[in-house]
């Protein structure tokens, strides 16, 4: 376990204090069928365990509305916590409302929410899009490059592409990198990551270097795009530790995934939950700080440090048991460690 995690459960056990009843804790997934969020499902439900709390969720399935929707549902089963995942950083501003008006604590997980009442835990999503360009411009200093963004209703999305920015601006500016596609991704999917990523190279007549895609789902989308057209191996990044993704770094279809070690930020926000279920104020939370978003709005927050994951050092997620060696080596012949 690394030295912040040990602060912060020594942290949430000095914070604990004596209940009658287990707290409940209802959990809203903006849309549950991407595979990252099923490890994020798991490191919850076993955090809530070893507090005696008691774990209920929904998905609503890239809906906003059915969004705001689960979460009046879950206050109605009686949930004392919320850990929501929101779909849309807009949207979801009535649910917030509603939760505060019956004294319900609200944990922003992953995402932003853009509401003071709301406990802000990420990770560094600036740092994780500079770690995405840092290696795509280490791969490729030179050349046409394509930004395939998140989704525009995830203030993350621009988060990234910000950090993103910051890496290449300067061979921008000097003419050494031009920019010949960007687009959004509605609601992160990767089928809609590879329609633009295909309408991109149609446009450019293949002629692409580079991709800074930003997740794991979306450069899916982008390499299989590229394999359409005989382009596999090009610089593409992304993010999550998806399986599939750190597979495809093994294989050399993709560059970089920048891991986001899901099991400690669903530990913790599980950690944050319960302990203001029972009271404890948000200012309280152990590694808790002021934040000001970039729409002037002041939260608390904790944000986790992220690792980008590369050719060499793919064995830092077999060895943290994220990624099993046959998954992370399949169909790699003479790859990198621990693949060769």
């Amino acid at each position: 376990m690394k030295a912040r995690s040990l602060l912060l459960a020594a942290g949430f056990a000095a914070l604990s204090v004596a209940g009658a009843s287990a707290q409940v804790v209802g959990v809203s997934w903006s849309n549950f069928q991407e595979e990252r969020w099923k490890t994020d499902e798991a490191a919850i439900k076993a955090a809530l365990e070893a507090a005696g709390a008691t774990y209920i969720s929904a998905d609503a399935q890239s809906s906003s509305a059915k969004q705001l929707s689960d979460i009046e549902s879950l206050i109605a089963q009686g949930a004392e916590a919320l850990i929501i995942l929101a779909q849309d950083a807009q949207a979801i501003g009535p649910a917030v409302e509603a939760a505060a008006d019956e004294g319900i604590p609200v944990v922003g997980y992953d995402r932003l929410i853009e509401d003071a009442r709301a406990f802000y835990l990420t990770f560094d999503n600036m740092e994780v899009g500079r770690m995405q360009a840092r290696a795509v411009f280490a791969a490729a200093p030179k050349g046409n490059y394509v930004m395939i963004k998140g989704s525009p209703t995830d203030p993350n999305a621009d988060f990234l592409r910000a950090g993103q920015q910051e890496i290449i601006d300067a061979a921008v500016k000097a003419g050494d990198i031009t920019i010949v596609g960007e687009a959004y991704t509605d609601g992160w999917l990767p089928a809609n990551a590879q329609r633009n990523m295909e309408q991109i190279l149609t446009a450019n007549d293949n002629k692409v270097d580079a991709v800074v895609a930003s997740n794991d789902g979306t450069a899916g989308g982008v390499v299989a795009a590229l394999q359409a057209q005989g382009m596999a191996g090009i610089p593409v990044s992304g993010q999550d530790g998806d399986h599939a993704a750190l597979n495809r770094v093994a294989l050399g279809t993709q560059t970089v995934s920048v891991w986001k070690d899901a099991r400690e930020l669903g530990k913790a926000a599980a950690e944050i939950a319960v302990a203001m279920a029972k009271g404890a104020a948000m200012a309280d939370v152990p590694g808790a700080g002021a934040w000001t978003s970039p729409a002037g709005t002041e939260l608390t927050a904790i944000f986790l440090a992220p690792n980008p994951i590369t050719r060499d050092n793919l064995s830092v997620v077999v060895d943290a048991g994220w990624i099993t060696k046959d998954a992370l080596c399949q169909g790699v012949t003479n790859g990198p460690a621990p693949c060769n």
